[in-house]
């Protein structure tokens, strides 16, 4: 098909956006908080790009949160994303993924070091997901 120009990154806050470019801890609650995954925030042109992945270890490690797509903006203390959240946990859903796709918030909220997804509730059952980005040395 045609490939689709990215809308370059509306930046609103500059510290924000260094917060962002980097590596980072990713974490969904269902899977650890203890192992963390990785998530890395690149910046090609003008179009900022976040790629993230957790997986699951031992008897859980089939389960993975799986984050692909643009940031769309950058405020203060959250930004815009458009793109995929994949979440497959063993004990959730009947262990069968569960895909959200379009736009979504992740905002730092009081004092805590990371950004958190603010569409928390899972599309596939009636359960809350904390999909978390940590900031970079947090």
């Amino acid at each position: 098909g045609p490939v689709i120009a990215q809308q370059k990154t509306v930046v609103k806050d500059a510290k924000a956006k260094a917060m962002l470019l980097g590596n980072h801890k990713l974490s969904l609650q269902w899977i650890s908080w203890d192992y963390f995954g990785t998530a890395n925030v690149t910046q090609k042109a003008s179009v900022f790009y976040l790629k993230g992945e957790q997986k699951g270890r031992g008897e859980n490690s089939g389960d993975y949160l799986k984050v692909v797509g643009t940031i769309t903006r950058i405020d203060k203390t959250s930004f815009s994303f458009n793109g995929t959240i994949l979440i497959k946990v063993s004990h959730n859903n009947n262990g069968a993924e569960c895909k959200r796709e379009g736009d979504m918030t992740f905002r730092i909220t009081g004092k805590r070091k990371y950004w958190r997804l603010m569409e928390m509730e899972n599309p596939c059952e009636g359960i809350t997901d904390y999909v978390d980005l940590y900031f970079r040395g947090a």
